[in-house]
């Protein structure tokens, strides 16, 4: 499989739409990319709220005959990959409760650093846990909350939470939606044709249903969305942004306009900047299909070389396959990508992607593209060295894991097999924003984590892992599978 980050979540809300479980299930069509292990929609009809969850695509969940029994003019819906809590029904969301109140859905992106010290005082006090992710942390707290109304315990609830969220919740009448004061992760406001409200964690989820990009939910606010019309609140102290860069390196898709800009044309720009810091000699610029190809088209432009599709990608591998028993060459990576002879034989080849994470499958694409032909493989990539894991809503392997936290760019260079090997460097990263880089959290490129763990979680891992970097260092393993 490939060696990447992994995709958050993805988040949708909708308000005042005959189908408005069709819309979020289309929504979630499109924010398919950011989960894939399970999805979920709650929708209201006025009286109760009406669940379907289940484990897989969207397209494997939902069906005619359950979006028809999802009646109402109210919904939320939920893509998930785990980070944290394991892969089980359970832990799927949107999640729903009944309470003194009535009822209360939530649907969450981002990870909070302080769930685990914050679950052992909820549980102390009596709460019962159904799942064993984060998020229902927030909805025990909005419970136990002596607030007088729904907002005044969600500011209770979010005042007691550390880390990164991006919350949809939906009760009878009312959608909810807020980020946390550092914005860390995104989410978009839009009006509908028909006049209704949608909340969704990337713009692409409004072009599919036709709604009009209004505006970010901005960090700290809440946004309330009832039979009254739309209300703000901003019941938390200014804090300074610290937005998720590789939003724009990787997670959000293309055509998405994240953090008020688009992001196919940052990826240009991180491309055009990677070929100004370390252009080479070469013949051809090739991207490492799919998030690779902004950068790649941006590098060959600066660079002014031509721009070939050198590997190709089959897009219809499912999340598992069977391997054969006899052995076949790199067959992890050959089942989803595969190298063009008719385009690599004989030139100098310059490969960019987004990013490199253990080196496992970089190594084994630069030996493909070797047997395919090529005379040189220059390896670019358009972030800098990965250096730490991320604590806000990504699942990212171990420190130990990162090949760059204890190796050097030549040590990479030499483990993959490439002729040469260069990064983005951290200033470069921020080349598009002209301010340096104000506003944006890069923690596991630098290890400058905006919000600090807690000292029983995240922040005794990275002691751990830095004990074990410091035990293990030397040359990079020698083998596959890393």
């Amino acid at each position: 499989m490939f060696d990447k980050f992994r995709e958050e979540c993805g988040v949708v809300g909708v308000f005042g739409h005959p189908e408005a479980a069709t819309l979020a299930y289309l929504s979630l069509y499109a924010l398919q990319h950011r989960g894939q292990e399970s999805a979920g929609i709650v929708a209201s009809n006025g009286e109760a709220l009406i669940a379907h969850r289940g484990m897989g695509l969207v397209a494997d969940i939902f069906n005619q005959d359950i979006l028809s029994r999802l009646e109402g003019r109210l919904a939320i819906g939920h893509n998930r990959y785990s980070t944290s809590g394991s892969t089980v029904i359970k832990n799927c969301q949107p999640f729903v409760v009944e309470w003194a109140q009535g009822a209360l859905a939530i649907a969450h992106n981002g990870n909070l650093v302080n769930a685990d010290e914050l679950r052992a005082q909820l549980e102390v006090r009596g709460s019962i846990f159904q799942s064993t992710v984060d998020s229902e942390v927030i909805i025990h707290l909005i419970a136990a909350s002596q607030g007088d109304t729904l907002t005044n315990r969600i500011v209770d609830a979010l005042s007691q939470v550390r880390g990164a969220y991006s919350l949809v919740f939906l009760t009878e009448d009312r959608l909810v939606a807020t980020r946390d004061p550092d914005g860390f992760r995104p989410l978009v406001l839009g009006r509908l044709p028909e006049g209704g409200v949608i909340a969704a964690s990337e713009t692409c989820a409004l072009d599919l249903v036709n709604a009009t990009y209004e505006r970010d939910v901005e960090p700290g606010e809440i946004v309330i969305v009832s039979a009254r019309g739309v209300e703000s609140v901003k019941p938390f102290a200014p804090r300074p942004k610290h937005q998720c860069v590789f939003e724009y390196i990787y997670f959000a898709r293309p055509d998405s306009r994240v953090f008020g800009r688009n992001v196919y044309e940052v990826r240009k720009e991180l491309g055009r900047q990677l070929a100004r810091e370390s252009g080479v000699a070469a013949d051809i610029v090739i991207p490492v299909p799919d998030s690779g190809v902004p950068a790649a088209i941006g590098f060959a432009e600066e660079a002014k070389l031509p721009f070939e599709m050198g590997l190709i990608r089959n897009h219809y591998v499912g999340r598992t396959f069977i391997e054969p028993q006899s052995s076949i060459r790199h067959f992890g990576v050959k089942v989803k990508l595969n190298a063009l002879r008719e385009v690599l034989a004989g030139r100098r080849v310059v490969v960019v992607d987004d990013s490199i994470v253990r080196g496992t499958t970089s190594r084994k694409l630069v030996q493909m593209i070797r047997q395919a032909g090529a005379r040189e493989v220059h390896m670019r990539i358009s972030s800098p060295p990965t250096t730490h894991p991320c604590f806000y809503g990504i699942d990212t392997p171990t420190r130990g894991e990162l090949i760059a936290s204890a190796h050097s760019v030549e040590e990479i260079r030499e483990y993959l097999g490439a002729d040469s090997l260069a990064y983005l460097s951290e200033r470069g990263m921020y080349a598009f924003t002209r301010n340096g880089g104000e506003g944006f959290c890069d923690a596991c490129f630098t290890g400058r984590y905006p919000v600090a763990p807690v000292d029983e979680g995240p922040v005794r891992q990275l002691h751990l892992f830095e004990a074990r970097d410091r035990s293990s260092r030397g040359a990079v393993a020698r083998r596959d599978g890393a």
